[in-house]
This record gives structure tokens, C-alpha cells and sequence, in this order.
């Protein structure tokens, strides 16, 4: 006896056989939740059909004229059709012709219900999200340490801000104990340093994603002390971890460029900030030197010593007080000293004698003290006033290799005073040069 050997195509197409003689098989309505649904850009529809039990794959193609709702993971349709086998992959499927909206689904009913209440709650207020901090050191990644979406966020922060350091905080993100991860590693992010944490996953139906669902990780994400930006899934994607973070990033890789900023935005301003800087430190000094010109035209400048004359005139007439008084305390202590040489004279009594020589020597020395100590608070002040007067003479900024330049004895202050051919005087600390103009610029 000779086995038939069959190809694996032959082995499809009998089965398929098998299915399309069926009349039961051929006209078939099945009720079910949506999931991992895809639309394909030719207009067909990919998806399954699930129980609590089990699923099955669907397609319908040009969905668009049979479907007249809106369709989301989730819910509940009841479709119409045929059970075939597709050869090339060997899986049976359902080609749907009709589709009816059968209600929500469980998963999507216990979405809207968890939402509602934690809105109610005020778990989505505005006034309860934190502002992400505009140059953050270091960013927390709470993700599958696997995948395309950690790949995704570390590659657009290397290029976006490479400055920026990244800690990676692994979870599970889908299946049994993914929530108590997630919950775990937001716990553990709170108690490092960093100063953002993105929370997300890559795309995938909404029992991939319903981790993201759960009220535990949504309160844990309510109560972290640093901002939380949500990237689960794709654009169209949304969970309960959206409405509660600080932020909602249509994807990872948005998330990552939301978290920093664009290294060539910031020297780009760095560059803008510097010009202006350049511009206020110009306009400052030009004011500045048009003050100093100015001062240096101004009168008190060109006639400094007027500023001394009274100084010098109220000196004098301290000095001639000085000496007055100095005068007049000699001839009365004189006077006093011959009224005593008077009485002693007259009494001559040798222990008054003893006695006012004594008190005489004293009053002298106490004088000649006292005469001492005004001469030299005078004679200070005399030298300080000099000093002054010395430093704000005009001629000393000569020894500190300045010039003065004069056409006939006249001081020259501007180019405009000067022609070509004039003979210039130009006086220095040692002496005076002679040149002539050769040009004015």
C-alpha cells in the first residue's frame, strides 16, 4: 500500500473544502466583544471576536458602506457571515458581510464606569497636575525594559537632549501582575532623584493595554510627588492613566520629546540671550563714556582749584585763631605768673614759694602739652588738605602717561580745533614735544 504524501497547500484546500460545503458554517451570526481591531488603509477591517472563553478572527472588507458607528476595542457587535479557512496562514476565520452595534462591551463598560468615578472624584482636575520642569537632569522611564517603545524614548532623548540622564525602571505591562509592577516601580521612581517619570507601552488592543485601566496604578499615579507623563499605546489609544497623569503623550516617542527640550532651540537662545547682552553692555558703556565726556568738559573739572580757593582762605584763618589763641593763653598765664612773683615778693613765705613753683613747672608743662597737641592736629589737617589739593591737581595725571596737547598755549579738546600743518605742543611729565599735523582722523 502506497501513503499519499500531501503538500501543506493540499492539506488548507481540502479543509477549506470542508468549510465551504458546510451550509451551517456558510451562514453564520456570532456575538462577541471587539478586539485588537485594525483598519487597513484599503478599507478593510481586521479583528477579533472574543467571550469570556475564547475568540475568533474576523475580516470584512470595505467595511466603510455596511458599518454606519463608530467601532472601538471593546464592544459588543453581533456580525453576520461566512467561517472559511484563509490557505496561506492555515487559520480559520470569520468573512463578515453584516455588522450590528450589540452594545458596549464588558471591558469598555467597566473603562467608562471606573472613569466616571474617579472624575467625580477629582482625580483629572487641572488644578491637581504638576508643571514638567523645563531642563529636567534626570528622566524616570517606567516601561518594558524590552521593546520597541524604551528603545523609542531613550534613542529621542539621546538625540533631543543627550545632557539628560535616564533611568530605567522595568515593569511588567500587560498579564497577571503587571498593575502591582507598575504600581511598584512608580513607588520606586518616587524615591530616587529624578525629576520626571514617562509611564507607558507600545500599542495593542484594550485588554493589552488595561493595566493602564486599573485603579490602583491610577491612584498611585494621582499620589506621585513628581510630574507623570502617560504614552500608552498609539494616538487613538486612551486609558484611566491618561486622564489622571500630569500629562498625556499620544506615544512614547512624543512623550520623550515633550519631557525635554530640543538642544538647538537652546543655544539658539543661548545665542539671542548673548547678543542682547552684548547690546545692553555697549549701550551702557557709550552712556557711560558720554557722562565721562561730560564730566570732562564740565566747569569743576576745568577749574579744580576753585574748589580749594575757600578751603585755603577758611585755612588761613584758622591758623591766625591758632595763633591768637596761642598768644593769648601765653600773656595771661604770664600775667597770672607775675601776679604770683608779686605776692611772693610781698609775702615771701618759702613753702608757698616751693609750693606755686611746683604748681608753675606744672601749668607750664600742661601749656606747653596743650600748645603741642593743637599745633599738631592743625599742622595735620594743613597736611591733609594739601594732599587732596595735590591729587586733584591737574598736572599730577602727567606722571601717569597722559599728555596735554596746545596750539598757541591754547588746550586742544577736540580733533575739529585741530588743521592739517598745525604745529602742536605736546606736554608730557619731562618735557614738551613739538610735531606738526600730518592728518586728522
Amino acid at each position: 500500500m502506497n501513503e499519499q504524501i500531501l503538500s501543506v497547500t493540499d492539506v488548507n484546500r481540502y479543509i477549506k473544502d470542508l468549510f465551504t460545503v458546510d451550509g451551517f458554517l456558510n451562514n453564520v451570526t456570532v456575538k462577541g466583544e471587539i478586539s485588537n481591531l485594525k483598519i487597513h488603509g484599503r478599507g478593510h477591517l481586521y479583528f477579533s471576536l472574543k467571550d469570556e472563553n475564547s475568540k475568533i478572527n474576523c475580516v470584512m472588507f470595505n467595511y466603510a458602506p455596511k458599518v454606519s458607528f463608530e467601532l472601538n476595542d471593546g464592544m459588543s457587535v453581533q456580525v453576520k457571515g461566512r467561517v472559511n479557512v484563509y490557505e496561506a496562514s492555515g487559520s480559520y476565520q470569520i468573512y463578515v458581510d453584516e455588522m450590528t452595534n450589540d452594545g458596549v462591551g464588558n471591558l469598555y463598560q467597566l473603562f467608562e464606569e471606573l472613569k466616571k468615578r474617579l472624575n467625580n472624584e477629582g482625580l483629572f482636575d487641572e488644578e491637581h497636575k504638576q508643571k514638567l520642569p523645563r531642563i529636567p537632569k534626570k528622566i524616570g522611564v517606567i516601561t518594558a525594559p524590552t521593546g520597541a517603545a524604551v528603545k523609542d524614548i531613550i534613542s529621542t532623548i539621546n538625540k533631543r537632549y543627550p545632557l539628560c540622564e535616564i533611568l530605567i525602571f522595568p515593569t511588567l505591562v500587560q498579564g497577571d501582575g503587571a498593575k502591582e509592577n507598575i504600581v511598584k516601580m512608580i513607588e520606586k521612581a518616587n524615591e530616587s532623584d529624578v525629576d520626571v517619570i514617562i509611564l507607558g507601552r507600545g500599542g495593542g488592543s484594550i485588554e493589552d493595554l488595561w493595566a493602564f485601566n486599573e485603579e490602583i496604578v491610577a491612584r498611585s499615579i494621582y499620589n506621585s510627588k513628581i510630574p507623570i507623563v502617560s504614552a500608552v499605546g498609539h494616538e487613538i489609544d486612551f486609558t484611566i492613566s491618561d486622564f489622571v497623569a500630569d500629562l498625556r503623550a499620544p506615544t512614547p516617542t512624543g512623550a520623550a520629546l515633550m519631557v525635554v527640550p530640543d538642544q538647538y532651540e537652546i543655544l539658539r537662545y543661548l545665542d539671542e540671550y548673548k547678543g542682547r547682552i552684548t547690546n545692553v553692555i555697549n549701550n551702557k558703556l557709550k552712556r557711560n563714556q558720554e557722562k565721562l565726556k561730560h564730566f570732562a568738559n564740565s566747569f569743576i573739572i576745568k577749574n579744580i582749584m576753585s574748589l580749594y580757593s575757600p578751603k585755603e582762605q577758611k585755612l588761613d584763618i584758622l591758623i591766625d585763631k591758632l595763633n591768637s589763641s596761642i598768644t593769648s593763653k601765653i600773656n595771661n598765664n604770664t600775667n597770672k605768673l607775675n601776679q604770683i612773683l608779686l605776692k611772693i615778693k610781698v609775702v615771701n613765705p618759702t613753702e608757698k614759694i616751693d609750693y606755686n613753683i611746683e604748681k608753675m613747672k606744672q601749668l607750664e608743662k600742661n601749656l606747653r602739652n596743650l600748645i603741642c597737641n593743637i599745633i599738631k592736629f592743625k599742622t595735620n589737617k594743613l597736611i591733609n588738605l594739601q594732599t587732596k589739593i595735590e591729587l586733584l591737581n591737574p598736572n599730577n595725571i602727567l606722571n601717569k602717561g597722559y599728555s596735554i596737547v596746545k596750539i598757541n598755549n591754547k588746550i586742544i579738546k577736540s580733533t575739529e580745533e585741530v588743521k592739517i600743518n598745525d604745529s602742536l605742543d605736546i606736554i608730557l611729565k619731562d618735557g614738551i614735544i613739538n610735531s606738526e599735523v600730518k592728518g586728522v582722523k
